[in-house]
């Protein structure tokens, strides 16, 4: 039978196909079962690179079903992560080595160092970093805070500072509801100068994976950037939807791709 692929060209074109280091959807688990997993998975594990096992629930799972969810989500492909906040726990209590120590025995692929609730100073982030790559990990870093407006230049040179310590990507702070953080204004709209500010400092937009869990902040980054453009915070039942978002398959991509061609 004839694949709807071979049927139907996607409108919006120009997306990558997994394996990609560009237009990475990094999704934020908050507790699926097994079984979820596996689901989900199953239905939209190709359009998925980087899941993050939220906040501090690492340590909550049960006993072996842990490491039994991590090695499931490996078998996709795809980058498995304890949240940031969980991190800077550790590093507060001087256990960072433990910490990833621990997480590489369990099969983590991934380390993101934030400093979203915590302060951490300058120099102990960067060997937080450096002390990640050594023990063989991906790093991702997060600038932005969970409470506060802390300045967005100070955030867009801390990214640049981050990738020069051998951050792989930097996730610009959208928390779970996208408002009234970073480039959010109070109702999730995008802030055009705060934008500005992070592109000016990091010129390669590949290497930002901007926090975008409302609809219409996915729809103005995709137009702005490309199907191509890093977006994480995105809530597991939302991945095919954002994805048809991302090829020109829902209205609200589709038809400026046809307002374009007029």
């Amino acid at each position: 039978m004839e694949s709807w692929r071979e049927m139907v060209a996607f409108p919006l074109t120009g997306r990558s196909r997994k394996p990609r280091t560009r237009g990475l959807t990094m999704v934020l688990d908050k507790g699926l079962g097994l079984g979820e997993t596996k689901d989900l998975l199953d239905i939209a594990g190709d359009h998925v690179d980087l899941l993050k096992l939220g906040f501090g629930t690492s340590a909550l799972y049960g006993d072996g079903i842990l490491q039994e969810k991590i090695n499931l989500v490996r078998r996709y492909g795809i980058d498995i992560y304890p949240g940031g906040t969980f991190m800077e726990v550790a590093i507060a209590q001087g256990r960072l080595l433990p910490f990833l120590r621990t997480a590489r025995q369990l099969g983590f692929t991934a380390v993101e160092v934030s400093d979203g609730t915590l302060f951490l100073d300058a120099e102990v982030r960067r060997e937080a970093i450096i002390l990640a790559l050594e023990n063989g990990f991906k790093v991702l870093t997060e600038v932005g805070k969970k409470h506060g407006h802390p300045n967005c230049l100070d955030l867009a040179r801390q990214a640049k500072l981050d990738i020069k310590a051998g951050a792989s990507w930097v996730i610009v702070e959208g928390r779970e509801f996208g408002r009234d953080v970073t480039v959010y204004d109070g109702n999730g709209r995008v802030r055009e100068e705060l934008l500005a500010l992070f592109l000016e400092c990091v010129e390669d937009q590949n290497l930002i994976i901007w926090e975008a869990p409302l609809k219409d902040q996915q729809e103005e980054l995709i137009v702005r950037f490309g199907p191509d453009v890093n977006l994480g915070n995105i809530a597991p039942q939302e991945l095919l939807s954002l994805e048809a978002l991302r090829v020109g398959l829902r209205g609200d991509t589709l038809r400026r791709c046809y307002q374009r061609m007029v």
